[in-house]
């Protein structure tokens, strides 16, 4: 299980999941390589040639230009911007939403096309919406039962554990 600090909980059975899709993706799309961020720029998985690349910085830029596009969005009287695309001479991000709560980046280079990552990546989000709305119904189950625990607990009997 992996918790990130946004309160996202990764079950095995979920975390492999996301990765089986990932690596479908990333060889549909002819990819060089695929990150999965959650909103406050945690890395949640990633896939295909990143050895040469500081994730950590990857993931964190990626959130605040989420969290920026965000702010025009709304000063534009829009909710959301769910798809962004930077072109570089050599490398180019297509970064979009799933499920409103993570963060897909997708870096692909002239053996691919963005055409062809736009269409994939739309099949594939359909895949890891579900995988995250199950996630989340799942969760919620877990803490339900967590929950209730903690809630028994009183300051009094804080207090006495510490004494």
């Amino acid at each position: 299980m992996l918790g990130t600090q946004s309160s996202l909980v990764l079950f095995d059975e979920e975390f492999l999941n996301i990765s089986s899709i990932l690596n479908k993706l990333l060889a549909e799309a002819n990819a060089k390589a695929l990150f999965l961020v959650d909103k406050d720029g945690q890395l949640i998985s990633s896939t295909g040639d990143t050895d040469q690349m500081d994730t950590t910085s990857l993931a964190s830029l990626t959130a605040g230009n989420i969290a920026a596009t965000g702010g025009l969005a709304k000063l534009l009287g829009e909710k959301e911007f769910s798809v962004l695309f930077h072109e570089g001479e050599k490398d180019n991000l297509h970064i979009s939403l799933v499920a409103s709560r993570v963060i897909l980046v997708v870096i692909f280079d002239q053996r691919s096309s963005l055409g062809l990552v736009r269409l994939r990546v739309r099949k594939w989000n359909e895949e890891l919406e579900k995988v995250f709305h199950s996630l989340e119904k799942k969760a919620k189950e877990k803490n339900s039962g967590t929950q209730s625990f903690f809630a028994e607990i009183t300051d009094e009997d804080i207090d006495n554990l510490f004494r």
